[in-house]
């Protein structure tokens, strides 16, 4: 495996569905804003949405893919064994929780949006929004079960393709909004739901080289099934533990009008990076270091758990510098248009400069927690990605009525960082990891050419600032070269620092 051209290929497919995300999230602001409809939406699409990035980006990858891989080295059969009892298991588990959400849905967005009680009729359109969307996750649950099974036999493009679907079809829908009115947030709900259906359709077109689902409810007390639902539950936590943060953030956020939205386009926007700089890497990097953590084979386990780390930061460092140099002038670019106003793009701003406070920290936790995954130990994120979230929620319950929905980012990103650190400490007293002895040197130049190139992108955004005024018709098109030139003088800043080898991509681990 080549980590540079296996994580580059995943990102390829992952930045062209959060291209199209953008343009989905675009129109959504132009014709829905940031009002009591746009909450209600996002509440519903959240909701499924959430379940999507917990169990697609990394999480059920988190406790599958080192037991079937396991079961593969073994044979062919026997992986397709245990493949299928949890396909089974999997599937009446999903089929049982849908139904009964569905009937239980006044209770259930209570739970999740429980400042919108204050609002009848906006808390009436959540509820039936989110029994069109809530199906959802089940096909993308599924999905999310043979996206597993191709990463662990390496193939990647089709899994981090899947995502581009559901973006097309919404997409589809928006290009009507102007006819749909008032109706739009309805066509947009069941287009969720429909392209979950052809999500999973497509991923069998590609699975059934390595697997062919059967039916089979003749459930048998299986060890190696129940070891691997035990390891599910505490790799959701863990591993999804900053989506649980924001969905968090999302419950406490609903008291207040408006900032749901806020925390939704802030989200988006960061969350480009953290696709690539940290799930990408967690996700690529699993199925070989499970291989060698079974085979014993250290030198190979320190190389790619050090290069993962190393990439990680050298991708996710830069990217936070900038986004907090220039948020506001990256959400005005991105999503300043039509209903989105001004005032919109001045919160959704403020929440992204907190978030990206914590974007490195995000992107650590995903390589700390695959370095443990692929040890079969799930239990030990769990419980801190558990601490990390009552640390959050602590922080945000205490400080909302004071600073209001902005203690959201900032607790979120402080959380994160907490998490990050004492699985650093963790795997560091357990042997699991170590630096290489020229590592200072390296994340030093990594730094430097991140802070070189960020303020070549403070310097440039305050000589065009006519031009990425809110006002302005061309914003969007400076935002994409300035962010582009900067990418650019990064990398060679980088190859004059050595922060960054030609050669490491040819590399094989």
């Amino acid at each position: 495996m080549n980590l540079i051209k296996s994580t580059g290929t995943f990102s390829f497919f992952t930045i062209i569905s959060r291209v199209l995300g953008y343009l989905r999230d675009l129109l959504i602001a132009i014709y829905l804003g940031s009002g009591p409809v746009a909450d209600a939406f996002f509440v519903a699409f959240r909701i499924p949405n959430t379940f999507r990035r917990l169990f697609s980006e990394g999480t059920f990858n988190a406790a599958f893919v080192p037991s079937y891989s396991s079961e593969l080295s073994k044979s062919k059969k026997k992986a397709n064994q245990f493949a299928n009892k949890i396909f089974n298991v999997l599937l009446i588990f999903l089929i049982l929780t849908v139904l009964l959400v569905e009937v239980f849905m006044p209770g259930f967005i209570f739970l999740l949006a429980p400042g919108f009680t204050e609002n009848y009729e906006k808390l009436e359109t959540t509820i039936l929004l989110t029994r069109i969307t809530f199906p959802f996750l089940l096909f993308v649950s599924l999905s999310s079960f043979f996206s597993a099974i191709l990463n662990s036999h390496n193939k990647f493009a089709v899994a981090a393709a899947t995502p581009i679907i559901l973006n097309i079809f919404l997409i589809l829908v928006l290009f009507f909004g102007k006819y749909l009115n008032d109706e739009l947030v309805f066509y947009l709900s069941y287009a969720v739901s429909f392209a979950g259906i052809v999500q999973t359709i497509f991923l069998i077109l590609f699975v059934k080289k390595f697997y062919k689902p059967e039916l089979n409810f003749n459930f048998k007390n299986d060890k190696k099934v129940n070891l691997f639902f035990r390891k599910l539950l505490p790799s959701i936590f863990s591993s999804g533990v900053t989506q649980i943060n924001i969905l968090i953030g999302t419950i406490i956020a609903s008291y207040q009008a408006s900032a749901v939205s806020y925390l939704y386009y802030a989200d988006r926007i960061y969350q480009i990076n953290l696709a690539i700089a940290g799930i990408a890497i967690g996700i690529v990097i699993l199925p070989n270091l499970s291989k060698y953590v079974k085979s014993k084979n250290f030198s190979k386990i320190n190389f790619i758990q050090n290069k993962s780390l190393e990439l990680s930061i050298f991708l996710s460092l830069p990217a936070a510098i900038c986004l907090l140099i220039g948020s506001k002038e990256i959400t005005s670019a991105l999503f300043g248009y039509g209903s989105f106003d001004e005032t919109s793009v001045n919160n959704s701003a403020l929440a992204l400069f907190y978030f990206s406070l914590g974007l490195p920290a995000f992107s650590i936790i995903k390589i700390f927690s695959s370095f443990l995954f692929a040890r079969d130990n799930t239990k030990i994120p769990f419980y801190f990605s558990l601490i990390s979230v009552l640390i959050n929620i602590s922080l945000s319950l205490s400080l909302f009525n004071k600073i209001g929905f902005i203690i959201i980012p900032i607790s979120t990103s402080l959380s994160s960082w907490i998490n990050a650190i004492i699985l650093f400490v963790y795997i560091s007293n357990k042997k699991y990891f170590s630096f290489r002895t020229d590592s200072f040197k390296l994340y030093l130049r990594i730094f430097l050419s991140s802070l070189l190139s960020s303020v070549l992108f403070y310097n440039l955004i305050k000589f065009f600032k006519n031009y990425l005024a809110y006002e302005s018709d061309y914003k969007f098109l400076f935002i994409i070269i300035l962010v582009l030139a900067t990418f650019i003088i990064y990398i060679l800043i980088s190859m004059i620092t050595k922060a960054f080898n030609k050669s490491d991509i040819k590399l094989k681990y």
